[in-house]
């Protein structure tokens, strides 16, 4: 079936930000943009969770989008992180994504204030009337407080047509199903290892956090699944299982990824407080999950 914002199906990777010396480095920021390239990633979403969005001030904010967007030079999308508690300060974000070339706007839905289901329709009508750019609404209620109710996601796709598809990290199928029986939105995992779940009842893809290290593995499950090869779909699911788990579950994300990608020799595992490095118990989880993987020798 079509659906409405399918230019986001496949694999979006919620890209880290990588730090030196408690800045941004924004040359590997740029090489990483380049490496997915080479991978074949479908979409990069940085200044998300994963890119640590909560302790970047606004002037690193919007350099992160505007490095991101003008190195990828459309070669990739690029689909940022432009969600706020104040909806004033989404505007104003999703605004500078659109100045600067993104493709599309992912919006988590407004943390800690916990607002009313009509309070989550206005603040998306807000912003989808000032900016005309695709919006993807990015549902984690493990990280905000609050649901955004299958019936409210419904009546955005109804009724704001800049609204084309759905992060779903509720972990929930029963919703991911409703959503999916009542509008036309591309419903797109947040959890990666419930990526082929969610497409067996219609998902088209995943927003991932291990794609940061095995972008193309992760890949090959959606284009397996996607061209019906279901079998082959499920054993890179086995693969994958694991690792997905790990990255998500040892710590708090980005936590396993940043220091697996040190690990691997890909990117400083430096973080910002109040996130902070895993101890050595912790290190060596990760180490054995990416050696278990391949990814490491034994």
């Amino acid at each position: 079936m079509k659906t409405r914002g399918e230019q986001f199906a496949g694999l979006t990777v919620a890209l880290v930000t990588p730090f030196r010396n408690g800045e941004v480095d924004y040359a590997l920021l740029s090489r990483l943009v380049e490496w997915h390239i080479e991978q074949g990633t479908d979409c990069l979403a940085p200044v998300g969770t994963t890119g640590e969005s909560p302790t970047l001030d606004h002037e690193e904010h919007e350099r992160v989008i505007a490095t991101v967007v003008e190195t990828a030079r459309g070669r990739i999308k690029v689909m940022p992180g432009t969600g706020s508690n104040s909806t004033r300060e989404a505007i104003r974000l999703t605004k500078f994504a659109k100045r600067a070339g993104a493709d599309g706007a992912l919006m988590v839905g407004p943390y800690y204030n916990k607002p009313t289901q009509e309070g989550y329709f206005r603040h998306w009508a807000a912003v989808a009337e000032a900016v005309d750019i695709p919006i993807v609404v990015y549902n984690i209620p493990g990280r905000t407080g609050s649901n955004i109710l299958p019936e409210t996601i419904i009546r955005m796709a109804e009724q704001l047509p800049t609204v084309v598809a759905v992060k779903e990290a509720t972990g929930s199928l029963d919703q991911a199903s409703q959503i999916i029986c009542g509008c036309d939105l591309t419903i797109l995992s947040g959890d990666d290892s419930l990526t082929l779940p969610l497409m067996s009842i219609g998902g088209r893809g995943v927003i991932s956090v291990v794609g940061n290290i095995v972008p193309q593995d992760m890949k090959a499950m959606i284009d397996a699944f996607a061209a019906g090869r279901v079998q082959e779909a499920q054993q890179w699911h086995r693969k994958l299982f694991a690792l997905c788990r790990d990255m998500l579950g040892i710590a708090t994300n980005p936590i396993p990824l940043k220091t697996a990608m040190e690990l691997l020799g890909r990117c400083p595992g430096e973080l910002r407080l109040p996130l902070c490095p895993l101890d050595a118990n912790g290190v060596q989880r990760v180490r054995q999950t990416l050696v278990q993987y391949g990814l490491l020798p034994k």
